[in-house]
């Protein structure tokens, strides 16, 4: 997990250069496809607006996922949300399927069924091992999937949708069933704090104020925060903050950027007053950080 030049590599899928994804676009291919051309290594880097599921069938490995690693004991499903920095080193021959769906395509599922939306709130291992059906109906599914993203047949698009929401359907059930992580419908409140997370996301370097980011989203500030106090247990400025110190973690750990660039990088003018605002939220300071990341 070596550090790059200037920042984490951001990828359109795995090696390919970022751009835009289409509205509503899927995609889906083996672990063997890019597995196989990168020695079965995908090194540290993130998707803006991709999310990825991948169905792991033999084989195995190891799942890296920002800060934390886990191995990979097949059968077992890898959820990797948009925005995280993850990393995975497979053994050879390993086999299975990625996944890779759109914000868009996901904004549109999720409101009709608002569980899809909760099963990319983190990214997380689901381990197979003891419950054979999740993973045949898993497996099922990402192949007819395949199948009917590799035809142009009749009602192909549709077609395609559905067999996505049935892989949907049947992720959200194997992550309930054996960890119980995913919510109910939690209103409109949890919309909103979607939005506001969205909100963060385009605009975490512009030092926005919190009346600012209720403002763009029509709300009052006092809503907003009552909103992420109920869904989060935390305030907005919170979300905020964590957010901040995951992208300065993600700087001092994988860029070769100075203390001093990563402050200005996000949207701090006062270096020092970086250093304590990182120091103050995670114990040690940004260089000490570092050190230990090197270690």
């Amino acid at each position: 997990m070596a550090r790059t030049a200037s920042s984490v590599p951001r990828f359109f899928l795995y090696g390919e250069p970022p751009r835009d994804a289409e509205e509503r676009f899927v995609h889906i291919e083996t672990i063997a496809d890019r597995g196989r051309l990168h020695n079965w290594e995908i090194r540290p880097h993130m998707h803006r607006d991709l999310h990825q599921l991948l169905v792991i069938l033999e084989g195995g490995g190891e799942m890296r996922a920002e800060n934390a690693s886990h191995p990979i004991q097949v059968p077992a499903l890898l959820i990797v949300p948009a925005g995280v920095v993850h990393a995975f080193v497979f053994e050879r021959d390993t086999r299975g399927y990625v996944v890779t769906l759109a914000e868009s395509a996901l904004s549109e599922l999720a409101t009709r069924e608002p569980s899809f939306r909760a099963l990319f709130e983190g990214a997380m291992p689901v381990n197979l091992e003891h419950s054979a059906l999740e993973a045949h109906e898993l497996e099922e599914a990402v192949v007819r999937l395949q199948r009917e993203f590799q035809w142009s047949a009749p009602a192909h698009v549709t077609a395609t949708e559905a067999r996505l929401i049935t892989l949907l359907v049947c992720a959200v059930r194997a992550t309930h069933q054996l960890h119980g992580t995913l919510r109910g419908t939690r209103g409109p409140r949890a919309a909103l704090v979607a939005r506001f997370r969205q909100a963060v996301e385009a605009n975490l370097r512009s030092g926005w104020e919190m009346n600012r980011y209720a403002k763009s989203l029509g709300v009052t500030a006092a809503r907003l925060r009552d909103a992420c106090l109920e869904v989060t247990g935390r305030p907005p400025t919170h979300i905020v903050h964590d957010r901040l110190v995951l992208e300065a973690k993600r700087s001092l750990r994988y860029t070769n950027m100075t203390i001093a660039e990563t402050a200005y990088d996000l949207g701090f003018s006062d270096p020092a007053y970086f250093s304590r605002f990182f120091s103050e939220r995670v114990g040690v300071s940004p260089a000490e950080f570092r050190r230990h990341a090197d270690e």
